[in-house]
């Protein structure tokens, strides 16, 4: 879409049982559809990969979440004892929890959900995708850790798009060996000469252009 587009940014809090999560939601005049994101292990809602994608779906005319999975208190704990970062279940929650955020506080009416996730948000996204199968439209993961949903993937309704980096030779065998469980639309993109955070040039901007022609295909009604 080459068109300018007028964009409402607005910092949210999010309801988490006993906690509020903080959030950047970004709204088109239009939306198209809503993604949520959900970091890596390590990460928050300001996590430069996730902003830049963020932005170019924004440019395609998606509203955006980023939202951080852990509060400040939680992540100060999990910096030191790891406690949360791999605990799928609970991230999925946090998830969930946004989603169901979403559905009550938004104006998205007939709009499809997406969850972009990295790292081991990507296990997160697919777990939550999983318990929300009339609500989200499609996945795509960036570099993720969908292995650690196992127990979910065959569950998984949601067109899902695993995109890895070319020189992430273990993370690719964990995609590989996931998109073998996944029942539904799916597919494994590698981006050549691309390590874990695709820091290489133009590696995340090749990320970002097959994010934008997933949600697009699956989350965009005709």
């Amino acid at each position: 879409m080459n068109k300018t587009l007028e964009y409402n940014n607005q910092k949210v809090w999010i309801a988490s049982g006993a906690f509020n999560l903080e959030g950047n939601l970004t709204q088109p005049e239009t939306p198209r559809g809503i993604i949520l994101f959900a970091h890596g292990s390590s990460s928050s809602r300001n996590s430069p990969r996730n902003q830049y994608v963020a932005e170019e779906l924004n440019k395609a005319g998606f509203s955006t979440l980023l939202f951080d999975l852990l509060t400040p208190d939680e992540e100060a704990s999990d910096r030191e004892d790891a406690k949360h970062r791999f605990n799928i279940t609970f991230l999925a929650e946090r998830l969930i929890g946004a989603t169901q955020w979403v559905a009550q506080n938004l104006h998205i009416q007939n709009l499809k959900i997406g969850y972009f996730g990295a790292s081991t948000g990507a296990a997160a996204a697919l777990v939550a995708a999983a318990q929300f199968p009339d609500a989200v439209g499609a996945v795509v993961s960036r570099g993720g850790r969908p292995d650690l949903a196992q127990s979910s993937l065959a569950n998984v309704q949601a067109p899902t798009l695993l995109i890895v980096g070319g020189k992430d030779s273990a993370i690719i065998e964990m995609n590989e060996q996931a998109l073998a469980q996944l029942s539904g639309e799916k597919k494994l993109e590698i981006v050549p000469g691309a390590s874990h955070l695709f820091e290489e040039p133009g590696a995340l901007e090749e990320v970002a252009k097959m994010s934008r022609q997933w949600f697009e295909q699956y989350l965009v009604k005709s």
